[in-house]
């Protein structure tokens, strides 16, 4: 015996059944539908959210990488402006200027790493969803006007 088929329900073998037209939709129906979409509205704009707060926060860490990698190479051309000292006070020979030279790179190298990561730590600043809190905003006033009617 098989339970009699009910018009309108979708079986789990059978292809799931059209929503009726909104104008010949009974209020419990439409109540549905406005319930499902904004269930998957919300988990839209909270997927969006995350990609959005993922892809700042990887700008911050290579942002903040670059930093690091800047201070090393600070470090390094003091090291080396320390060593350019010691020779050419030690020996007045042009060694000396090869070691102010290196120094002079390395802290050109450190300045331009630090001016990348501070380039990509404002981008990624603050972490916020900024698309998806518009997004929000949008399907919000959407929703309002549409109340209005």
């Amino acid at each position: 015996m098989t339970a009699p088929e009910q018009p309108g329900v979708a079986g789990a073998t059978r292809a799931p059944v059209t929503p009726p037209d909104p104008a010949d939709a009974s209020t419990g129906q439409l109540i549905t539908r406005l319930t499902e979409q904004i269930s998957t509205l919300v988990r839209s704009e909270a997927r969006l959210a995350q990609v959005e707060v993922t892809q700042k926060a990887k700008r911050l860490g290579m942002g903040a990488g670059l930093f690091g990698g800047a201070g090393l190479f600070a470090f390094l051309g003091l090291a080396t402006l320390i060593t350019t000292a010691i020779l050419a006070l030690a020996l007045v020979l042009p060694a000396w200027l090869a070691a102010l030279i290196v120094a002079v790179v390395l802290f050109a190298v450190a300045g331009v790493l630090a001016l990348i990561g501070k380039k990509d730590v404002e981008k990624g600043s603050p972490p916020l969803p900024t698309e998806a809190i518009a997004g929000v905003q949008a399907d919000i006033a959407t929703v309002k006007e549409g109340m209005g009617r």
